[in-house]
This record gives structure tokens, C-alpha cells and sequence, in this order.
């Protein structure tokens, strides 16, 4: 069972609803911020240049780095200090908040799965921290709670982060993470009696559960514990697949494989369906090229063997018939294809399913079906195949959205997804794949009328002429006219496309008269590898420039103007909203960098950040360290210009996008910039890079986000 993504790690917005004020700042929040002071300290580093000298770079503020250190703790508690001094004064602050709980307080369903004769789906009542996973015989009778985590925390910051069930239906391995952190403990409980069972794995993460064919145990991957016992200083490296047998401690948990002599290889492993085979996919970093490695499960002390060997392209298993394996790859198809090999032979992948000129994102073994999910200019379509390829029939969705789930097996037709749009939350639907017929299982409802907004697609040309498609919703017959309030959100990375959802703080933002555009920019996977190409490494820039041209075509197409745009972005869009506000300050009111990379010349210094070499670059390198020089926010702010007002959002043990990128940042714009525009950080205690973030958070969060927008947009 994979857990539903309820909330977007990068993007978790809600819309604010009939909110009536137009007197956004009181007198005193209007005044000149004094910001804590940031020491500075002597530290300089040195950086390969491309003619083989050193390029010297100070880095003043390395000292925020040090996170649990009485310096940087109270420098945290005086910036939360001033930034909660100039958000409480927001007039409208009060509002927002009650229609942000408001319009959150809606039953959310998660996509249905069945093991062993029953049905397993999470269920939020509405304003629920966590999600409450149930267990029931059949759809249409009452379910049991199976695992409630608002019962592990008091505060909601335990989250269920994993979840599989065995074959049988009897046992499940869950995850829980703390604080927001990626590193999970996984547990098993016994689904019948729903108590735990005192098996416990630590020191899990980026990895699922897989159980055995016979439920005796099941396999993972985890790093050892640091030796320093500190999970945010911990590079990630050395990843290793076990197999935890039940009714044993974790010591005795038998290792599958590893490999000493490649620290950076990361690993995922997966029992197929006939439970022969354990099959091994090692990834490196975010490259989304991976290798695969298998063992025969059925033969006593097999060897783990490769199928593929070198980095060539992605391969995500779907199903296999005996030595029959069935891939998604993009191998000589950069919008994907479906190939099928006989590992006694490797290397002869013949093509089932053809690359076509949308992008092939996900394919799923049902039945005797193949059940595939395109992205076409970045929303979904499904068809349904034999298992050779023919197509069968398209599935009709409800309109311009996006499709998860899909989870099945071989032994029934039956599976489920939920559909999700801008303006149309998730609901869950029931897929006979013989007969084709999708059928509505659980349609919520919410508290604002939807159907008084739109949403339409149209394409602007970027800087170099590349035509990028734009989402942009409002409410229905908008007078364009330049006046309306607009936040524009992207992406642009790591081959991840940014597709139609649901968010209850984007609601919010529609309801107050906002309208809210997403870009479909270069870096992401709208359109397949060569879109990713253009936009990472040497490419990055054009990511920015991207951005930049989607607020230039509202602003020319009488959307909005500068005064009333602001931008938005997580992670990775955190760099670009922080990038192009500085690149292109003139266009926008506001800024909003989240989680953000932002020091683009240590970024790879801390936890998972090696990873991201494979997209950003390395600064080892001169070419690539002369390039992300370049736009590094840290390292590219300039006193006299006149920055968008900045609210930067951070967690103070977010241990993927390591804090002090965040940290320094602040203390770096709070010294350089010299007008009257606020730039403050809200930093998040027991608070990471955001998945399992409890819903009394988030609507703080997003209070303080919207009503800072609001302030800024003075509307």
C-alpha cells in the first residue's frame, strides 16, 4: 500500500474565502523593521575557476550552519520574534486563519487497496493532524481504525510516513516519522487484533517496505546510525537492503546487499507479485536513470545479479511473467515506452507500448491489463492495454486533472485513483479494467462553491522563444483589467512535472479575489527528458527565464501588474522563486521561498544534498561552480536594489534542505537590502522539509503566508 501524498511537500496552498478588508497593515506593521543582528564571522572558501586558479568566497554567516548551537538558537527565536511582531499586525490576519480552517475542514479519502480480502484507505475528518488509516471487508460497510497517529503525539508532528500490507492481508509494516523528518522506524501491527507486534527497524529512509510472498518478513533499505547520533549532520551515504524476519530484533535482520565501493548508490527493493524474484533498483542521487540488480527468492542462497548495469536510462519495474520483466523506461524514448526483457537475456528489450507524443509518466499490471497514465501538455490521460500493448479503450476522466493510485493486481480487474484539479478536490473512483467503466466512489464535499472558479491553459513564449504552457485559475468572468492580486508558482526541476491539485490555501487566495497561476517550466518532466535537460546543470538559467516570462505575459495580457504579483515556491522552487526575484525584481511585489536551496555552493554538503548534483551540477566543477555561482541567491545580492518584500519559511530540523540554507540567506538579505519592503524568515520549530506536517501547522503556516501576501499586494 503506498500512502496518498494528501499535501504537496512544495506546494501546500490553500485558498482564504470572502475575506473583506482592504486596510491590510496597521500603522505600526507599516513602520521600519529592526532586524536582529547577524554576526558576521572571517570565512572564506575556495572554488575552482575554469583558467585553473582559485576563486575566493566568503562565507560570513557559516556559523547559522551550526544549528543547536546557543548563537544560532537564539538567533532563530529573535527572527520568529520580529517576523510574528509584523505578521500579527496584519488587519486581516483573523479572518484568514478562520476561513483557512474553515475551508480545510472537509473528509479527505486516499485511494483504497486490497490485501488478503480487505480494503485499506486513509481518511481525514477534516481538521485531523494526521490521517487515520482503516481497514474494512467490503466498500460499503463501516471500517475499523487500524492505525490512528494523532494518538503518537500530542502535537501532531508524528506522522504515518509508509505503509504496506502483506499478501495476505494479516500483517502491516508502517513507517512514522517525527518533526517532519525523512528518517522513518518502521513497526509491524497485526491487522485482525490491531496491536503491534515489538518488531521495530530504525534508521530507514528514502525507502518502502516489501513484503515476502509467505508475510515471514520484509525487505528495506536504511543507512547506519550516525556516528555522532545526529540525523541532520549525517551525509547520506552507504545505503544497504535488509530482510527483517518477524519476532526478530533488528540486529539479527539479514543483509541482502550493499555496495562498500559506491557510497552514493541508493536502494529500493520490491518482491514481485509470483514472489520469485526480489528485484533491486539502485538509483544515484535524483539521476532518474537507475541500475537493476535481482535475486531468485526460489533457489536457496541465489546471488543478487544485474539486468542493468550502467546509469543508460530510468527502468521502473511494472510486472514480470516468469523471467519476463515489463519496464517503463525512457531508453531511446524520452516520453517513455513499455518494454518487456527476458533477464536470461538481457539487454533485449522489445517495445509493448510505443513512445507517443505525450508523456508515458506511470503504467500499472491489473488484471490481464496495463493500465497507462500520460501527461499531455502536463494533465492526465489513461488507456487501458492488453498485456501486449494493444490498446483497449481511453478512460474518461471528469475534466483537466490529475490522476494517482492505480495500485492492482494480477488476480482481480479492480483497482482505484483519485482525480484532482485546481478547483475540484480528490475524489476516489472505482476502474473495472475489463469492462472500462469508472465509477465514482467517494466525492467530497467542501465548503466553497467551486464551481464559481475556472481554469484555463494557454502558452507564452520564454526568452528564447520556447513555448511553456501556464495553468491560470480565477473566478469566473474576471475583468482583466491589471488590478487582480496574483500568485504565480513553479518548479522547474529534478524531471518532477507540476500537474492540477486540489489546495485549501490556493482556495483560499481564489476566494479573497486572487488569481493563481502554476508555470510548466523547463527542469521538470512535463515533457519528458529533454524538457529536464533544458533546464538543469549549464541549462538552469533557463528555468528562471521561464518564470520570468510567464509574470511578464500576465502582466502584457492585463492579468495583473507588478505591484499585485507575487511568487511562490518550494524546495527546489524555493531557488527559483529567490533566483528570479533577484534576477527580475522589477516584476514582482513579493516573494515567498520555501524550504528553498539556496546556497548553491554547499548544497551538497549536508544529508541528501550530493544528490542533487546530478541536476544542479557540482561546485568542484569550474564550469558547473562558475554557472551556479551565478544565480546562488546567497551569493548574488546586490545593496540598492529595490527586492520584492521576502518571507522566507523554513523548519528549524528539516534534514532534506538543510535550514541554514535558509538561515544564512536571511541574514544575508536583512544586511543587504536597504528600502522599507520587509524581508523576514518564519522558521518552524519540530518543523522539516514538510510531508506529515500536522493541519494545526499548516493553517498557521498558511495564515501567516497569505496574510504576509495580502500586506504586500495591499488589496
Amino acid at each position: 500500500m503506498k500512502l496518498p501524498t494528501l499535501l504537496g511537500i512544495c506546494l501546500a496552498v490553500t485558498a482564504c474565502a470572502q475575506v473583506q478588508t482592504n486596510s491590510t497593515l496597521s500603522a505600526d506593521a507599516a513602520s521600519a523593521l529592526a532586524y536582529p543582528v547577524s554576526k558576521r564571522v572571517e570565512q572564506v572558501d575556495h572554488y575552482p575557476a575554469v583558467d585553473g586558479s582559485q576563486i575566493a568566497v566568503a562565507d560570513p554567516y557559516r556559523w547559522l550552519e551550526e544549528l543547536d548551537s546557543s548563537d544560532t538558537r537564539d538567533w532563530i527565536a529573535a527572527q520568529n520574534q520580529t517576523t510574528n511582531a509584523y505578521l500579527t499586525r496584519i488587519a486581516d490576519r483573523n479572518a484568514i486563519h478562520t476561513r483557512l480552517s474553515t475551508l480545510w475542514n472537509f473528509e479527505r479519502f486516499g485511494v483504497p487497496v486490497k490485501h488478503g480480502g480487505r480494503y485499506f484507505y486513509t481518511r481525514n475528518n477534516g481538521l485531523q493532524n494526521q490521517a487515520v488509516l482503516y481497514v474494512t471487508e467490503a466498500l460499503d460497510q463501516s471500517p475499523a481504525v487500524l492505525l490512528d497517529p494523532n494518538q503518537l503525539s500530542e502535537d501532531g508532528t508524528v506522522a504515518l510516513s509508509g505503509a504496506e500490507v502483506s499478501e495476505d492481508g494479516r500483517w502491516l509494516a508502517y513507517g512514522t516519522s517525527s518533526g517532519g523528518s525523512d528518517w522513518q522506524q518502521w513497526r509491524v501491527r497485526e491487522v485482525a487484533s490491531g496491536v503491534d507486534t515489538g518488531d521495530q527497524v530504525d534508521w530507514v529512509k528514502f525507502s518502502s517496505a516489501s513484503w515476502a510472498k509467505d508475510g515471514s518478513g520484509f525487505y528495506y533499505s536504511r543507512y547506519d546510525q550516525p556516528e555522532d547520533g545526529d540525523p541532520l549532520k549525517a551525509v547520506n551515504e552507504q545505503h544497504k537492503v535488509y530482510f527483517h524476519r518477524l519476532g526478530t530484533a533488528q540486529s539479527e535482520d539479514r543483509l541482502i546487499y550493499s555496495r562498500p565501493d559506491e557510497p552514493q548508490w541508493g536502494f529500493n527493493a520490491q518482491v514481485t507479485e509470483d514472489g520469485r524474484y526480489l528485484l533491486i533498483t539502485s538509483f544515484q542521487g535524483t539521476d532518474e536513470r537507475n541500475r537493476i540488480f535481482y535475486q531468485r527468492l526460489d533457489t536457496a542462497d541465489a546471488p543478487v545479479e544485474t539486468l542493468v548495469g550502467e546509469l543508460t536510462a530510468a527502468f521502473n519495474f511494472i510486472d514480470n511473467d516468469g523471467d519476463v520483466f515489463y519496464f517503463l523506461t525512457d531508453l531511446d524514448a524520452p516520453r517513455y515506452r513499455v518494454v518487456a526483457t527476458d533477464i536470461s537475456r538481457p539487454g533485449n528489450w522489445s517495445t509493448l507500448v510505443a513512445e507517443g507524443d505525450a508523456t508515458l509518466v506511470g503504467a500499472s499490471a491489473i488484471g490481464d491489463k496495463l493500465v497507462l497514465e500520460y501527461l499531455r501538455d502536463a494533465h492526465s490521460e489513461l488507456r487501458i492495454t492488453d498485456r501486449g500493448g494493444r490498446i483497449e479503450r481511453d478512460v474518461q476522466l471528469p475534466g483537466l486533472g490529475s490522476v494517482s493510485g492505480l495500485e492492482g493486481s494480477r488476480q482481480s480487474s479492480e483497482t482505484f485513483y483519485s482525480f484532482t484539479g485546481f478547483t475540484t478536490p480528490p475524489s476516489v473512483y472505482r476502474l473495472d479494467v475489463e469492462s472500462g467503466l469508472s465509477t465514482l466512489y467517494q466525492n467530497p464535499s467542501t465548503p466553497l462553491d467551486e464551481s464559481r472558479f475556472e481554469t484555463r491553459q494557454v502558452f507564452y513564449p520564454s526568452k528564447d522563444g520556447t513555448q511553456i504552457p501556464i495553468f491560470i485559475t480565477a473566478r469566473k468572468g474576471i475583468t482583466l483589467d491589471g488590478t487582480a492580486p496574483t500568485l504565480l508558482y513553479g518548479y522547474g526541476g529534478f524531471n518532477i512535472p507540476v500537474t492540477p491539485s486540489y489546495k485549501v490555501p490556493i482556495a483560499v487566495w481564489l476566494d479573497m479575489g486572487g488569481v493563481y497561476a502554476v508555470a510548466n517550466l523547463r527542469g521538470g518532466g512535463e515533457y519528458g527528458g529533454e524538457w529536464h535537460e533544458a533546464g538543469m546543470k549549464l541549462n538552469k538559467q533557463n528555468v528562471f527565464d521561464d518564470f520570468a516570462a510567464a509574470a511578464e505575459y500576465l502582466i502584457a495580457e492585463n492579468w495583473t501588474r507588478p505591484s499585485r504579483l507575487a511568487i511562490l515556491g518550494g524546495s527546489n522552487g524555493g531557488l527559483l522563486a529567490a533566483a528570479t526575484a533577484q534576477q527580475r525584481p522589477e516584476l514582482f511585489a513579493a516573494t515567498v521561498p520555501i524550504v528553498g536551496v539556496l546556497d548553491m555552493l554547499r548544497f551538497n554538503q549536508f544529508t541528501i544534498g550530493w544528490a542533487w548534483e546530478s541536476d544542479y551540477g557540482s561546485p568542484q566543477d569550474p564550469v558547473e561552480f562558475a554557472a551556479l555561482r551565478a544565480y546562488s541567491p546567497l551569493h548574488n545580492l546586490q545593496s540598492g536594489v529595490n527586492y520584492p518584500a521576502t518571507l522566507i519559511v523554513t523548519g528549524d530540523h528539516d534534514d532534506r534542505v538543510f535550514p541554514a540554507h535558509s538561515f544564512k540567506y536571511a541574514a544575508a538579505l536583512q544586511a543587504t537590502y536597504q528600502g522599507e519592503r520587509p524581508m523576514l524568515i518564519r522558521v518552524e520549530t519540530r518543523g522539516g522539509h514538510g510531508a506529515g506536517k500536522p493541519t494545526a501547522k499548516q493553517i498557521n503556516e498558511w495564515t501567516d503566508i497569505l496574510g504576509f501576501l495580502k500586506a504586500q499586494l495591499e488589496f
